[in-house]
């Protein structure tokens, strides 16, 4: 013996479409906001890299990735000043490294205290977008 299932359904999604319809926007405003949050990240870091000769903290840069076919966009924060062809000199900074003579420099944490106040602000103003508060 089978037992039957029956689902019923009353209404439609105008609501759910609406929603999305005014929380879509067009791709250039997305790309103009990451813009403006990747250029603000690079004057934070700028701002509170250590400075020996000064490269590392003017070598801060920020690239857009985007793909609408996955729906998802992204700012990456570089830094090109690169030592012997492999060693970042940023990430050495902030993560420590060994030196030749068998020492060990620690780290100082600049960067996560540098761009949270940057993450901060993304997500109070995409909360705002989608809440509409």
């Amino acid at each position: 013996m089978s037992a039957k299932i029956v689902v019923r359904s009353t209404g439609d999604f105008k609501s759910m479409q609406k929603f999305l319809q005014k929380h879509t926007k067009d791709k250039n405003h997305y790309e103009e906001m990451l813009k403006k949050y990747g250029e603000m990240g690079v004057e934070a870091l700028r701002a509170a890299t250590p400075v020996d000769s000064g490269l590392t903290r003017d070598s801060w840069g920020y690239e857009i990735r985007t793909s609408q076919r996955m729906g998802y966009y992204s700012i990456i924060w570089t830094n090109s000043n690169v030592k012997n062809d492999w060693a970042n000199v940023a990430v050495l900074i902030q993560y420590g490294h060994a030196t030749r003579n068998g020492g060990y420099v620690q780290g100082i944490d600049y960067i996560n205290p540098a761009l949270k106040p940057v993450f901060d602000r993304i997500a109070k103003e995409l909360w705002k977008e989608v809440s509409g508060k």
